[in-house]
């Protein structure tokens, strides 16, 4: 079965299940370190710091202002380091995608299958993160409030695929492992604390414009919007603004790893 830009389903779906039957055998540690990184920065800063803003953040419980931002980052990371450091070592080190190439299966099938699977990860990470929070909710702690919040595993999807292209774009880039340290320092740390997560990014000089062209800032936008309401028409600009850099990288994506592997 071919999808558009001549992927074939087939092979991506099968790229995807040999991930998944290797994370089954590894998920407790894969998925602890990422899931718990969140959960202590929601209790350190949400209930530590909280503690010290009794007037909240922007007319919310402190708590219930950071709790969306960080389910966005929860996907986010998710997908992120599926996309670095996994692909990485299966492309360098065990070979793996020679291996792929030598079957019937393209390039652009191996970059769908890893996004397929990136996504995967960042919804097992972003919807594992909401069920705490809808268990704080259900304790009173009020961290949804709007009925939307039941679609939020769909912006998370669309988080992770962002995030997954974007990965595999610097994937596809690099020649050496430890240019990661940049990606992760220089980006995606600048992106975390950056993105309206903590604080609104407007108490900075030009912050808001800058931020508007960044990634983690639209799914921290939408994520709140979801969960907290009302939504407007900024909530849908953040949505199609993540759908284009998608739509972007799904054509550049494949062109450069073919590239990469051909060099």
């Amino acid at each position: 079965m071919k999808l558009p830009g001549d992927v074939d389903l087939r092979m991506a779906w099968a790229i995807f299940m040999r991930n998944a039957t290797e994370y089954g055998n590894t998920w407790r540690i894969n998925l602890l370190p990422n899931f718990f990184e969140p959960i202590l920065y929601l209790v350190g800063m949400g209930l530590g710091l909280g503690y010290y803003l009794a007037d909240g953040m922007e007319g919310q419980d402190y708590l219930a202002y950071i709790a969306p931002g960080l389910c966005a980052a929860s996907a986010m990371n998710g997908a992120s380091f599926e996309t670095t450091y996994n692909m990485f070592v299966k492309m360098t080190f065990a070979r793996l995608y020679d291996a792929y190439l030598s079957t019937p299966a393209q390039v652009q099938d191996i970059a769908f299958g890893e996004l397929l699977w990136a996504v995967a990860r960042a919804l097992i990470y972003g919807v594992a993160f909401l069920i705490v929070i809808a268990a704080m909710t259900a304790a009173g702690y009020s961290l949804l409030s709007s009925p939307w919040a039941l679609t939020m595993p769909l912006a998370l999807a669309l988080i992770g695929a962002t995030f997954a292209l974007i990965g595999e774009f610097f994937t596809s880039l690099i020649r050496q492992i430890d240019l990661y340290s940049y990606y992760y320092t220089l980006w995606l740390t600048p992106l975390f604390l950056f993105s309206g997560i903590f604080f609104p990014v407007s108490r900075f000089p030009y912050g808001e414009t800058i931020a508007w062209f960044t990634p983690l800032y639209h799914a921290v936008r939408l994520c709140r919007g979801l969960c907290h309401g009302p939504l407007d028409s900024s909530h849908l600009v953040s949505a199609v603004w993540l759908s284009a850099v998608c739509a972007v990288l799904l054509y550049i994506v494949p062109i450069r790893l073919r590239s990469r592997f051909w060099q």
